[in-house]
């Protein structure tokens, strides 16, 4: 089958996060099992378009700010227009990762207008919006989104959520995790190396990495801390932070890293922490989990209690002291810390494994080629 996805943005320094990584998983494995793949985007980065991302063939236009003071909703290029429609027009199945934005407007209404069946897959981006924008967005949105052979959720909140916004005439809401492959760390790791990656925003929490950094130095000076991930907003109040607590010999930041940077700087750490909040999927504790990089997180992240229930990451209530806890508790017992890795390993096999993934997928996208499909 010929199978397009496509996603709002693909930057060098993994601005958009998840679902980039969900989209290049899913087509590589698709690949590897003999379909034709390809990923339609903009892209913004220091050099033109790439040919490929994560070895996924990318057709990509530079991303321009057409609706300014709105971030991503506000990204658009006019060239990208004629590359959905013949991407589009030429696709067996076509998979859009939606969220509230100009990009997925489009490919909605290319995929409508062409009469192409199609998924979308929201990633926990569509939830309820009292804001003007987001309501003036919605009328002409929703209705296209509606148009959708299925819808593909995470958890039950989005399922709820998304539930309210389309209404009761919503396409079908169906269930599939995001899946990873298990990659064993190769080369040295660490034995104190604590790191933070993730976008440097309001529900990622970083300030908390930062207060978690100071409780543990008190008790353990030679471990080091490092926070990778576009800034979005934290950035000064995280390094305010860091020179609050005398931290600045401890704590680094980074800077942004792209995908296969990152997954491999997660090899090579310790402890990877995720203070996040109200997480519906975390692609970052999954890719943590596959290369044998031990997981503290928080009890709102969406996959928690599947965590927890395998003793597959030390689960928190967010707090620094807490975090702080679990930190210190891996650093400082290492069969405590083999046993979660092995039970982080062990989950993405049996619970998020990609191929699994890709099984679902097949069958969904052989229903949108056959005549007639929806």
């Amino acid at each position: 089958m010929r199978i397009t996805h496509v996603v709002t943005l693909v930057s060098d320094d993994g601005a958009y996060g998840g679902p980039v990584s969900v989209a290049t998983g899913q087509l590589g494995e698709l690949a590897a099992r003999g379909h034709q793949v390809e990923l339609v985007s903009l892209w913004r980065g220091r050099s033109a378009p790439p040919r490929s991302v994560d070895g996924v063939p990318l057709r990509a236009r530079t991303a321009r700010t057409l609706v300014p003071g709105q971030g991503f909703l506000g990204l658009f290029h006019p060239g990208l227009l004629p590359t959905l429609w013949r991407r589009v027009g030429r696709a067996d199945a076509l998979h859009l990762h939606a969220g509230r934005d100009l990009v997925s407007l489009a490919a909605l209404a290319v995929a409508v207008v062409r009469r192409r069946p199609f998924l979308v897959q929201t990633h926990g981006m569509v939830q309820p919006r009292g804001s003007a924008v987001a309501r003036l967005f919605d009328r002409v949105y929703v209705p296209l989104l509606r148009r959708a052979a299925a819808a593909l959720v995470l958890t039950d909140e989005e399922e709820a959520g998304l539930r309210k916004v389309l209404g009761p005439r919503g396409p079908r809401l169906v269930r599939l995790p995001n899946g990873v492959r298990s990659r064993p760390a190769s080369g040295e790791r660490s034995e104190t190396d604590v790191l933070f990656l993730a976008r440097l925003q309001s529900r990622k929490r970083p300030e908390a990495f930062v207060r978690m950094a100071a409780l543990v130095h008190r008790k353990r000076p030679e471990v080091s801390f490092t926070l990778h991930g576009s800034d979005e907003g934290r950035l000064a109040e995280v390094r305010r932070l860091i020179a609050e607590e005398g931290l600045g010999e401890v704590v680094t930041y980074g800077g942004a890293l792209d995908h296969d940077a990152a997954v491999r700087r997660t090899a090579q750490a310790t402890v990877y922490v995720l203070p996040s909040v109200d997480e519906p999927f975390p692609m970052s504790v999954l890719e943590s989990l596959a290369v044998g990089t031990p997981v503290v997180c928080t009890g709102s992240c969406g996959i928690a209690g599947t965590l927890r229930r395998r003793e597959a990451a030390v689960v928190t209530d967010g707090s620094p002291e807490e975090l702080a806890d679990a930190v210190l508790r891996l650093l400082e017992d290492r069969p405590l810390r083999e046993r979660v890795t092995r039970a982080g390993q062990a989950a993405v096999e049996e619970e998020f494994s990609l191929a699994a993934v890709a099984d679902r997928l097949e069958g969904w996208y052989g229903s949108l080629a056959r005549p007639g499909a929806r």
